[in-house]
């Protein structure tokens, strides 16, 4: 019976389960949430929720059953009730029950369940990357104005309240003009060996797991949990795993909101042993119309960080610069001496304001801190700057059709190919 329920519970069959509970909720009503993936990411999410006021957790998914179980004891311990447990997200589109999902899959996981969850009625707070693909932005974009449902994109730091005070240093104008920015991602990192293809653990839905990836004949351990990400069909790398955090930063003190014209990436393998598909150090310029740049740089080997920080950015004005770090951290320095201006040494860093920013907007109907607009923009730095570095050349970008003009291979690295039955539709 479960099984012939999913005969169309795809992106058009699950719009017409109705509107969900949350677009009449009251102010100080309860938001009854599903966290998709409780994993590393989910299950400090589970955490979150547990403390939010106004948040319950009715039900928790993974293609894990030992986590979902493990985590709905936890859920059951601390608040004497034990929420809905699923392997595939897709039973709990039609469960009017559930107001809103907590997304926290592997990134290639993202989009095909948000876009489900926001037919079906539900808002979304989805983890970083929003997008597995730069395409996958713009169908986000679409859907949540189509379906009228809030999206919050799992960037915390827009919430926080270092955020707040570095912004408004910025806006004094005591940088001048600020025409560049610098975000950093450094850190030391290992991966394993190559891996034989093994036995799926017990309790492992490993074909659900790929999902929308191409299928494989057997279960490979370096391809899973926590692995995933150094694989382009699953992850995102390093620019998309903690990268992203930094890009988001730098574009929201650069001021823009538009995409770069120009994109020059390069990257290598210069230390990193072990399976990874992706470079152990990278450097991207991204230019734009009005001649302001971002500059991306990670390094993936190295035990230290850059200005005393793994995770930072800096903002170049005419008169001045700031360091800030999602550590919680910013410093202004001025002039020639480079003389100490505002700063902040312990600010907050986003969590967990950002989940209940996100439990207000689903109450209120109001714009989140990081909506799906904010989302596509920053994502695509991602994107942008990995399609640079895979096709090798100088990437020249159309902002507006959203597209390299002239340039087929790169257009195409744009989007994916998605296995049955799990393809996206067109952009509405």
């Amino acid at each position: 019976m479960r099984r012939r329920k999913f005969i169309d519970l795809g992106i058009r069959g699950t719009a017409a389960l109705g509107v969900a509970r949350s677009a009449v909720l009251a102010a100080n009503d309860k938001v009854s949430l599903a966290v998709i993936g409780v994993g590393r990411m989910g299950s400090g999410h589970v955490k979150m929720l547990l403390a939010a006021p106004g948040a319950h957790i009715g039900a928790l998914c993974d293609i894990n059953q030992e986590k979902t179980e493990r985590a709905g004891q936890q859920v059951n311990r601390e608040k004497g009730h034990t929420p809905r447990l699923e392997q595939d997200f897709r039973y709990l589109l039609e469960d009017k029950s559930i107001d809103a999902f907590v997304v926290a899959t592997p990134h290639h996981w993202h989009i095909p369940v948000t876009l489900r969850a926001l037919a079906a009625g539900k808002d979304v707070y989805v983890e970083k990357p929003a997008s597995h693909v730069f395409r996958e932005g713009r169908l986000l974009i679409d859907a949540a104005r189509k379906y009228r449902r809030i999206v919050q994109h799992g960037t915390q730091m827009r919430s926080s309240e270092t955020l707040a005070k570095a912004g408004e240093v910025l806006k004094s104008g005591i940088l001048g003009e600020i025409r560049m920015s610098k975000a950093w991602n450094i850190q030391k990192r290992s991966h394993p060996d190559p891996a034989a293809d093994a036995s799926t653990p017990a309790g492992v839905n490993y074909d659900l797991w790929l999902g929308p990836a191409p299928a494989r004949s057997s279960f490979n351990p370096n391809r899973f949990d926590p692995n995933w990400h150094w694989y382009p069909e699953y992850g995102n790398g390093d620019i998309g795993g903690d990268g992203i955090h930094d890009l988001d930063l730098a574009r929201w003190g650069l001021g823009i909101n538009t995409h770069p014209v120009k994109i020059t990436s390069q990257g290598s393998r210069t230390f990193l042993k072990g399976e990874r598909h992706f470079p152990d150090n990278m450097i991207v310029a991204y230019d734009y119309s009005d001649g302001r740049v971002l500059i991306y740089e990670d390094r993936i080997w190295v035990p230290y960080g850059m200005h005393g920080f793994d995770s930072g950015n800096a903002f170049y004005g005419s008169e001045g610069y700031m360091i800030l770090s999602r550590r919680g951290y910013f410093q202004v320095y001025l002039g020639a001496k480079e003389e100490k201006g505002p700063g902040l040494e312990k600010g907050g860093r986003g969590q967990p304001n950002h989940i209940h920013n996100f439990l207000d907007c689903v109450r209120t109907r109001r714009r989140p801190n990081a909506p799906p607009e904010e989302a596509h923009l920053s994502c695509a730095l991602v994107h942008l700057g990995e399609i640079g570095y895979r096709t090798g050349r100088v990437l020249h970008f159309d902002p507006v059709k959203e597209s390299f003009p002239g340039d087929a291979e790169a257009t195409a690295r744009l989007t994916k190919a998605y296995r049955d039955p799990w393809k996206l539709p067109d952009p509405v």
